[in-house]
């Protein structure tokens, strides 16, 4: 007995140590995302003199209009380091045009901005993927053709903004429901796909493809073409807090995808081709968008971002808001994807939009439009490459963070 009391006592020894040592030997947690600016000139920004930047200064002052209605003193982003909206106010001014030429807007860039090489605590390369206007077949009322449901945002959806409560906090929030006077995480997408929404009349339509559906709530914006005619265009409304997570990956580790050939179009095939573990396969992805129906665009360009305004083909970028301020000029430098093979992909840019799966300060998303050929970009574009913050002359964000 007291040969098993020594044994036990001795094997209790060496857990603890081992647990002593896992403990010290463990790997650091991953760093926190920080941006750090790096000064540039605009002689270093690659393809600088071959982009005509007057389309994204049209953007570009669509986002004016919105920088226009704010208070002077107001600080322009989250970190001050940005400056004040009346700086930026004045910057609005003199990029308003028109310029006669693409160098006449050039010059005025130069005169009145200054480029900054957005890191990641000094990396200056990060990955950049595309979206679209997806359109979808789909009806007002379900059938056994249409009986996908587009949501709305449910009413007992809560948004806790944590920066409300401590400044630390500012720009985290959760996402989540009232149940017995406590908050819960709300419905991942297998509870609403399993009906958890059902008959509360959220529906803003029906659709035929659940593919199609699933990637509408990637792209964040769509136009569904009604049954009985007439079309509807829809954009992003809310989220229901959970983690964006891509499939894409579970695809590779299944050995279903190779990763080389991973794309927005292989993942729907596989996925068209393999019906019985469809759902298995899109509940990997716990995120679930919710949308609003919107008002005739006339001739607007594109569906609105986050920011408020019209997203321009291929000068609208989705940023992570938390590092990049909406409304602030980028130049780009990544490449595209073309039948051909990936070309270079160099311009002027504005930050209007964001997204569930845009994280960190050299992350980006850039809108292509609508139609096979946006298609065809968007799905395929995950290229690597930077960019730079033209921010106006006056602001020193050597501090920013």
């Amino acid at each position: 007995m007291r040969s098993l009391r020594v044994g036990i006592t001795l094997a209790l020894a060496l857990a603890a140590v081992a647990a002593a040592l896992w403990w010290w030997t463990r790997p650091p947690p991953p760093a926190e995302p920080t941006l750090l600016l790096k000064p540039a000139r605009f002689a270093e920004l690659p393809g600088w003199h071959s982009d005509d930047p007057r389309p994204a200064l049209s953007a570009f002052a669509r986002s004016c209009r919105l920088i226009e209605r704010r208070q002077d003193a107001e600080p322009f982003a989250r970190d001050p380091a940005f400056g004040e909206v009346r700086v930026w106010r004045r910057l609005c001014a003199a990029l308003a045009g028109p310029f006669a030429d693409a160098e006449a807007a050039r010059q005025v860039l130069e005169r009145h901005t200054r480029p900054w090489l957005v890191t990641d605590r000094g990396t200056a390369e990060g990955l950049f993927t595309g979206y679209f206007e997806p359109l979808l077949e789909g009806a007002r009322t379900a059938d056994a053709t249409y009986r996908f449901p587009v949501y709305r945002t449910p009413e007992d959806l809560v948004v806790v903004e944590l920066g409300r409560f401590d400044p630390a906090l500012e720009g985290r929030r959760l996402v989540g429901r009232v149940e017995r006077g406590r908050l819960v995480p709300y419905y991942s997408r297998a509870e609403i796909d399993a009906g958890a929404l059902s008959g509360r009349g959220l529906e803003l339509a029906w659709v035929a493809d659940p593919i199609a559906l699933f990637f509408l709530h990637i792209q964040g914006s769509g136009r569904i073409r009604l049954r009985d005619g007439g079309e509807i265009r829809i954009g992003y409304a809310e989220q229901n807090g959970h983690p964006y997570r891509a499939i894409g990956r579970d695809l590779i580790a299944m050995g279903a995808l190779a990763r080389e050939e991973v794309s927005m179009q292989a993942i729907a095939d596989w996925l068209a081709r393999h019906p019985d573990r469809l759902f298995e396969i899109l509940h990997k992805n716990p995120s679930y968008v919710f949308f609003r129906e919107l008002p005739p665009l006339g001739d607007a360009p594109g569906p609105p971002g986050a920011q408020g305004v019209p997203l321009t083909p291929l000068r609208s970028l989705a940023v992570d808001r938390r590092f990049v301020p909406l409304g602030a000029l980028l130049w780009l430098d990544t490449s595209a994807p073309t039948a051909a093979g990936d070309e270079p992909l160099r311009r002027l840019v504005v930050a209007q939009d964001t997204g569930g799966a845009i994280k960190g300060p050299v992350r980006g998303d850039l809108f292509w439009g609508s139609g096979p050929q946006a298609e065809f970009a968007a799905g395929h574009m995950r290229s690597r490459g930077r960019f730079w913050l033209l921010l106006p002359a006056e602001v020193e964000p050597r501090r920013a963070s």
